[in-house]
């Protein structure tokens, strides 16, 4: 399934916007493929993003490998920094 980005494309958090495009960004220069989900278009993609990283209050960006839970953009941040993106990503 590859890995997938649950993010959101309507929020007033300049923060948030930064994070999803350097998530984004990396993704891209390391050509790691991903899909992008908008979880303000559908709220069971919410759900499912909260669902599956065990936080109700969740907020995006968070990323997955199919279903498997690989972390939120802080744990991004230390996977590149640690140099482990791919361990991180489940890859």
């Amino acid at each position: 399934m590859g890995v997938t980005i649950y993010m959101a494309s309507v929020s007033s958090s300049l923060e948030l916007k930064k994070n999803q495009e350097r998530i984004f960004s990396v993704l891209s220069s390391k050509k790691i493929p991903f899909k992008a989900v908008d979880i303000t278009q559908k709220s069971e993609d919410k759900d499912f993003m909260r669902k599956k990283s065990g936080n109700p209050k969740a907020l995006p960006p968070q990323i997955f490998n199919g279903d498997a839970y690989c972390g939120d953009f802080a744990a991004f941040e230390q996977a590149i920094e640690m140099e482990k993106l791919e361990q991180f990503l489940k890859l």
